[in-house]
């Protein structure tokens, strides 16, 4: 068995975990997620953790087993603390401006870009040349700001876009005669 599927998931104060029959559901201060486990995994309950055991000695169910327990302890950490990624932009003009569940970006392009978060997702802007993503679900935090960085990529020459924060952008030697 994987060494991630041995470890049990630890259960914080305020968060409820419940379990039925194929479906895992936590319920925290930031929401409530559900996950639908393979029936290769078994999950059990006992003094505030969660423990995940492979139903057979397969290669598979032993994958299934350590990635089941790590989307569930994703889970658990998203309804208790959440999770943020962080946006910055890199450019003379460009700007970001979040109003309620919108994000309107100028990038340099004729028209300005309008995001439009979805449910379960927050966005700030704590500086014009800042983004931070909030959300209790992971992927969906992930996905989302992605899709910002999409709009204008960071260009490998001057390093104008938008970037993670923690993205280190090589720049490349200009062509020389």
């Amino acid at each position: 068995m994987s060494r991630v599927g041995k470890a049990p998931v630890a259960i914080p104060q305020g968060v409820e975990v419940a379990i039925h029959q194929d479906v895992v559901s936590v319920k925290g201060a930031l929401g409530a997620m559900s996950l639908t486990v393979n029936p290769l995994v078994k999950v059990s309950s006992a003094d505030g953790k969660l423990s995940f055991a492979a139903i057979d000695a397969t290669s598979q169910a032993d994958a299934l087993c350590g990635t089941t327990r790590q989307l569930v302890n994703n889970m658990v950490n998203g309804v208790s603390k959440g999770f943020e990624k962080k946006l910055s932009l890199i450019g003379v003009g460009y700007k970001a401006a979040a109003s309620g569940n919108k994000l309107n970006l100028a990038v340099g392009f004729s028209h300005p870009v309008d995001f439009v978060m979805p449910e379960g997702i927050t966005v700030a802007t704590p500086t014009p040349t800042e983004i931070v993503v909030k959300g209790a679900d992971r992927q969906r935090v992930g996905q989302i700001a992605s899709e910002i960085r999409a709009v204008r990529p960071p260009e490998p020459y001057k390093g104008k876009g938008i970037r993670y924060a923690d993205e280190k952008v090589v720049i490349k030697e200009t062509k020389k005669k």
